[in-house]
């Protein structure tokens, strides 16, 4: 069985779309994976309780216990490969998890190591994609899945997702409007790369 652990640090509206679809459709039949634990770095994080109230292992790792990144890091390492096996390596999958990863880290789980960023990556990689995109006047925005490397938010492109940017939209409204198909594409995404369909740009 292939595991799949979801890093969460707050609500994890994406990890819960990724859940229900995985319950949904059965990917312990389908593809021989499960969701086998979400790991919060608060211990406050909203989906964790989601998480458990759905059967799924939860853990907690305060990154503020540690001294420095890759501590922390090398901490967090430790607890996923704990659901790892021989012939079936782990998938980790960002879901909100608000930490930039060490290299390290990044390289430990390359190939393997999928995020989820509110923008049409490579444009407006970071914080603030919302506004800076308004701001630029463009017509449209987006959300990409992509896969993690050592550059922010430039990992190869897995999936992506365009929605208009409207007249008198906000930050807030486009996020909103974004949102709704990140939980559409990023458990799609996933099932891509399950089944060994996902082309990489």
């Amino acid at each position: 069985m292939k595991n799949i652990v979801i890093l969460i640090s707050g609500g994890g509206s994406n990890m819960v779309a990724i859940v229900k679809r995985a319950q949904r459709e059965a990917w312990s039949d389908k593809f021989g994976a499960r969701v086998a634990a979400v790991i919060g770095n608060k211990a406050d994080a909203k989906g964790l309780q989601f998480a458990r109230d759905h059967g799924i292992v939860t853990e907690v790792l305060d990154h503020r216990s540690f001294t420095s990144r890759e501590a922390f890091d090398d901490a967090l390492a430790q607890v996923i490969d704990r659901y790892e096996n021989l012939s079936h390596p782990v998938l980790v999958v960002l879901a909100g998890f608000m930490r930039i990863l060490s290299p390290g880290f990044v390289n430990r789980y390359g190939g393997r190591l999928l995020n989820i960023h509110p923008s049409l990556l490579p444009a407006f990689a970071g914080l603030h994609t919302h506004q800076r995109a308004i701001d630029a006047g463009c017509k449209v925005a987006g959300a990409t899945v992509h896969l993690v490397t050592a550059e922010l938010d430039h990992g190869p492109i897995l999936a992506q997702a365009v929605v208009p940017i409207l007249q008198g939209d906000t930050p807030e409204t486009l996020a909103a409007r974004v949102l709704t198909q990140e939980h559409l594409i990023y458990p799609s995404a996933i099932a891509d790369y399950l089944r060994g369909e996902l082309r990489r740009s």
